[in-house]
């Protein structure tokens, strides 16, 4: 089943809440029929995974990778994990010439053959969770267009992923979902290469070609995006956080946060109240 929330609208602009039930829902494993749109569509991942394919090319996507809709895309959707949740962007066509003008990328310019996929860093995800709260908090005019503004730029300058041989696409898709799964093997290279079976340089190189991130960085993004959950939440004990989230102490959470958002625990917890 699915369920759509509108979170804000104004003309040209739509941010909804989308989730999509594991019971009955939308097509199981199976790929659903065709579906298509007029509007620019920016698709993040809060919770659960999918499949998406556009012209042949398939993408799975979780909160580490969303996908940037444009408008004539025919896509196709999967949903073999069960259920997720995503917040969906809608821009009309001019409102995203004007939020985009200024940011020419390859996101703007026809995409990649992966259907517009796009790596979610970090600091996207911030920018993500900060443009949800705005819409909640009900300033379409002023907060939500710029909280847009700040997560469009993120996101254009992010090069599409380019899809690789379709035995290294499901290696990366293996790979990624121990990670987030915390495969107790996912604590280093060498154990979760072996735990799938290929060389760890096989692994890197597929990783990081898809990707554009190593593993490591990949696996310090999942661990940046549960603190980030916490904070969220209103977690304040930075030491217990550090703790549950495989830390090696406070300090190293504050350091693997800094690098990747470029801002230390507290001053995000400031940003998500």
């Amino acid at each position: 089943m699915l369920s759509v929330v509108g979170l804000a609208a104004r003309p040209g602009l739509t941010v909804a809440a989308v989730t999509c039930s594991p019971l009955g829902g939308r097509h199981g494993a199976g790929w659903s029929p065709p579906e298509g749109h007029a509007a620019y569509r920016l698709v993040l991942v809060r919770r659960g995974r999918f499949r998406r394919r556009v012209r042949g090319q398939v993408a799975d996507l979780d909160p580490s990778v969303g996908y940037l809709g444009l408008p004539g895309d025919e896509e196709h959707f999967a949903h073999p994990a069960g259920g997720d949740v995503c917040t969906s962007v809608q821009i009309g066509p001019a409102l995203w010439r004007a939020l985009t003008r200024e940011e020419p990328g390859p996101s703007l310019t026809g995409g990649g053959p992966a259907g517009h996929a796009v790596y979610v860093d970090a600091r996207v995800d911030l920018a993500h969770r900060r443009l949800v709260r705005a819409a909640r908090a009900g300033d379409v005019e002023h907060a939500v267009v710029e909280r847009l503004v700040a997560l469009l730029a993120g996101v254009v300058r992010t090069p599409d992923l380019r899809e690789p041989p379709h035995h290294d696409l499901a290696l990366v898709a293996r790979a990624r979902e121990a990670i987030r799964a915390d495969d107790p093997a996912a604590g280093g290279l060498l154990p979760l290469a072996a735990l799938l079976g290929v060389s760890p340089f096989r692994l890197s190189r597929a990783f990081s070609r898809y990707l554009g991130v190593p593993v490591t960085r990949y696996r310090n993004r999942v661990r940046v995006e549960r603190a980030l959950d916490r904070l969220e939440a209103g977690a304040d004990d930075l030491a217990a956080l550090a703790a549950d989230l495989g830390f090696a102490d406070q300090a190293h959470l504050c350091r693997t946060m800094r690098q990747h958002l470029g801002e230390p625990p507290s001053a995000v917890r400031r940003l998500l109240a």
